[in-house]
C-alpha cells in the first residue's frame, strides 16, 4: 500500500525503512530537511511539505505520524485537515495521552477524516523484531491500515491489534508503559540487593545470563538487562538518574481515577522521581534499561 509517514526520527525512519521492505510505498517527509536523505537512498519518495505530503498521495489517503506527544502532534493535525478529504486515515503512531487521541479523533470526524491511534512498542529493535501495535479507531479505517500493520507487526498474525474505538490505542499503551515501569523497578531492585552482598562477589552479568534461559523472571527486559550489565557490571560510567516520558505519570493518574489499586506502577514511578535525588546500582540499571530498549539518552557519570 502506499503510506506516508511524518516524523523521521529513530523510531519513525525504522518504521518507515521496515515498511518499505515490506513492498510498500513510501513518502516520508521530516522537518528537519536533511532526515529523509538515507531513506531516498532506499525507496522512499522524500518531500518537502506537509502539502507536498497531502497533494502526493492517491486517494483515500493514509499519513502515518511519528512526531513527538503533545502540541506537535496538534500542530501536524491542524495543518494535515484542510488538505485531507472525506475517507482519508490520519495515525498518530506516537505516545500521546489518550485523552488528547479522543480529541483529535473528534475533530478528524467533523471533517470525515478517519483518525487511528496506534500506540507503538518496540523502541530501536522494531526494525528488526518488528513493532507491537496497539490500534484503536474506526473498524474502517484499520481495516485498510491492515497491510502495513501486518508488515511492522513482528508477523501478520501476532504482535498487533484492533483494540477498540479511538483513544483505546493510546490507553492500552499507557498501561503497556505503566507496567514496564514495574517490571524494570523490580529488576533493578533485585540487582541492586545481589550487589550489595558482598562477601558473595556475585557476577551480575553472570546471573543476568543464567535467568534468561529457563527462568519464570526471563524476558526481553532481562535479555537487555544482560546486554547492560555485560561490559560494565557496575555501570559506573553511568548516572543514577532515570527520566520518564509520562506515560507512567498518566497511568498513575488514571489509576486514582478509576479507583483500581495499582501500587507497583505507582511506586515505581516515584523511584524514578527519587533518582535524581540519590545513587545507587537500582537507578543506574534502570536508565540503561531505557537506554537499551528506547535509544533514550543517558546522563553520564562525571
Amino acid at each position: 500500500m502506499e503510506i506516508a509517514m511524518v516524523g523521521l526520527g529513530r523510531m519513525g525512519g525504522n518504521m518507515a525503512r521496515r515498511l518499505l521492505r515490506g513492498g510498500h510505498q513510501i513518502l516520508v517527509f521530516d522537518r528537519d530537511p536533511g532526515a529523509g536523505a538515507p531513506l531516498r537512498g532506499e525507496g522512499a519518495r522524500v518531500l518537502e511539505s506537509l502539502a507536498a505530503v497531502a497533494g502526493s498521495l492517491a486517494s483515500p489517503r493514509h499519513v502515518w505520524l511519528m512526531v513527538p506527544s503533545g502540541p506537535p502532534v496538534d500542530g501536524a493535525i491542524d495543518e494535515l485537515l484542510p488538505l485531507l478529504a472525506a475517507g482519508d486515515v490520519l495515525v498518530d503512531g506516537g505516545n500521546s495521552r489518550y485523552l488528547d487521541s479522543v480529541r483529535r479523533a473528534d475533530a478528524c470526524r467533523a471533517r470525515r477524516v478517519h483518525f487511528v491511534d496506534a500506540g507503538t512498542s518496540g523502541g530501536i529493535w522494531g526494525l528488526e523484531e518488528g513493532y507491537s501495535l496497539m490500534v484503536g479507531g474506526p473498524a474502517e479505517a484499520v481495516a485498510s491500515l491492515r497491510p502495513a500493520l501486518e508488515t511492522l507487526a513482528p508477523a501478520p498474525d501476532r504482535g498487533w491489534g484492533h483494540v477498540g474505538p479511538s483513544g483505546a490505542g493510546h490507553f492500552v499503551k499507557m498501561v503497556h508503559n505503566g507496567i514496564e515501569y514495574g517490571m524494570m523497578q523490580a529488576l533493578a531492585e533485585g540487582f541492586a540487593l545481589m550487589e550489595a552482598k558482598g562477601e558473595f562477589r556475585l557476577d551480575l552479568h553472570q546471573i543476568a545470563e543464567i535467568w534468561r534461559y529457563g527462568s519464570v523472571v526471563r524476558s526481553w527486559l532481562l535479555d537487555l538487562t544482560s546486554r547492560a550489565l555485560e561490559p560494565d557490571a557496575g555501570l559506573e560510567k553511568i548516572a543514577p538518574y532515570v527520566a520518564d516520558s509520562g506515560e507512567g505519570r498518566w497511568t498513575v493518574a488514571e489509576a486514582i481515577e478509576l479507583g483500581v489499586p495499582a501500587p507497583v506502577i505507582t511506586q515505581s514511578l516515584i523511584q524514578r522521581l527519587q533518582s535524581r535525588d540519590h545513587d545507587g546500582l537500582a537507578f543506574r540499571l534502570l536508565a540503561a534499561m531505557r537506554q537499551q530498549f528506547g535509544g533514550h539518552p543517558v546522563k553520564r557519570a562525571p
